[in-house]
C-alpha cells in the first residue's frame, strides 16, 4: 500500500508545514482535491498520511470506548505520529499545522489530547472526542494551543452535543479556540471552512502564531 502523500511547497521554498488527515473511506488524494485544491498556499509543504485500509478505526467516534478501540486509536495515534515527526525532519524549524477532517479530524484532537509532540495549531474540520465524556481519556492538550473546531447541526456522523463536548474539553484545557456550527451544512468542508484553514496558514508563512481571524 502507498504510503503518504507529500504535496505543495519543498525544500526552500516552504515556509509552513501541513499535516492533513483524511476521514474514514478516503484517501490523501480525495483531501488533495477536497481541500488543497481549493487553497491557495504556494509556500506550505503538505504531508499527507494514509490510513491501512481508508480507516483509522473502526468504531464511531461517538460510541464508548472499547478495549478494541482503545487498541486501535493507539495503533492510529503511533502512525499519525510518525507521519508528523517525518513531515517535522523533511521541514525541520518550519512551523506545523495539524488538520483533519471527520475522523481525520477527531484523530487529531485525540493526537493533542493525548500529550503528543505538539503542532503550532489544530484544524479540526467537523471534529470530536473519540468515545463519550464518561470514558477515562487523556486531557494532555498543551495550554494555549491555537484550535479551530467545526461542526453542523445536520451532520449524520459528528452530532451537535459531541461538537460541543469537544468545545468544552477544548476550554477546559485552555486552549486558544475558535469554533464554528454551521446550520445546514453537510457532511463536507465548507468554503468558511477553507477561508479558516487558508487564513492559518497564511499566518505561520509569514509569523509565529495565527489569530484565526478569517471571516465567518
Amino acid at each position: 500500500m502507498a504510503g503518504a502523500l507529500p504535496l505543495g511547497a519543498q525544500g526552500g521554498g516552504a515556509r509552513a508545514v501541513c499535516v492533513l488527515v483524511h476521514g474514514r473511506g478516503q484517501s490523501p488524494e480525495e483531501m488533495q482535491s477536497h481541500v488543497l485544491a481549493r487553497l491557495d498556499a504556494p509556500g506550505v509543504a503538505f504531508h499527507l498520511p494514509r490510513a491501512p485500509g481508508g480507516a483509522w478505526y473502526a468504531a464511531k467516534a461517538v460510541d464508548p470506548l472499547t478495549p478494541d478501540t482503545r487498541t486501535a486509536l493507539a495503533a492510529a495515534l503511533d502512525h499519525l505520529a510518525a507521519d508528523v515527526a517525518a513531515a517535522r525532519a523533511a521541514h525541520p524549524g518550519l512551523p506545523l499545522v495539524l488538520a483533519g477532517f471527520s475522523q481525520g479530524a477527531c484523530l487529531s484532537l485525540e493526537y493533542a489530547f493525548a500529550g503528543r509532540p505538539a503542532p503550532e495549531a489544530l484544524v479540526a474540520l467537523t471534529g470530536c472526542r473519540v468515545g463519550v465524556l464518561a470514558d477515562d481519556r487523556p486531557r494532555a492538550l498543551p495550554p494555549l494551543l491555537p484550535v479551530y473546531l467545526t461542526g453542523a447541526d445536520q451532520d449524520p456522523w459528528i452530532p451537535v452535543t459531541a461538537f460541543a463536548e469537544a468545545a468544552l474539553e477544548l476550554g477546559q484545557a485552555r486552549a486558544r479556540l475558535r469554533t464554528d456550527l454551521f446550520p445546514d451544512r453537510g457532511h463536507e468542508v465548507s468554503d468558511a471552512e477553507i477561508a479558516m484553514l487558508q487564513r492559518v496558514l497564511d499566518d505561520f508563512c509569514t509569523r509565529a502564531t495565527t489569530e484565526m481571524a478569517a471571516p465567518r
